[in-house]
């Protein structure tokens, strides 16, 4: 279950900062063309990231030490990738340079994939 976070928290984040990381000159092309054969997956990556973020939200808060923030992370990333779904608008326009919201998404996202990073080399 951990490992199912950890992976959506990467691949949310990928799909989050996907605009600011198509502008990296030899890399960007790349990641952008799996950004975009992801993307309509996205759906499901939120749905993972909401369950395993909530699943280890409540063990944490009832069981476990403290909360982490490996689970805030996924719950967030969750909530971000299911926004249109949720509430029916677009958080950012698609395709757009990010800019205002679209940055802070990107950032996060950024953020997400350091997470799911870091969760995958942590012991549990």
């Amino acid at each position: 279950m951990a490992l199912l976070l950890d992976l959506a928290n990467i691949l949310g984040g990928l799909l989050l900062a996907a605009a600011l990381l198509r502008q990296i000159p030899r890399v960007g092309g790349g990641v952008g063309g799996f950004a975009d054969k992801v993307a309509c997956w996205g759906w499901v990556v939120g749905v993972v990231a909401l369950v395993a973020g909530g699943y280890y939200l409540l063990v944490h808060l009832f069981d476990g030490p403290h909360v982490f923030h490996f689970e805030v992370v996924g719950i967030a990333v969750g909530v971000a990738l299911l926004w249109d779904r949720l509430t029916g608008r677009k958080p950012v326009e698609p395709g757009a340079a990010p800019f205002g919201r679209g940055l802070l998404l990107t950032i996060f996202g950024l953020v997400a994939i350091v997470v799911g990073l870091q969760g995958l080399v942590t012991p549990d």
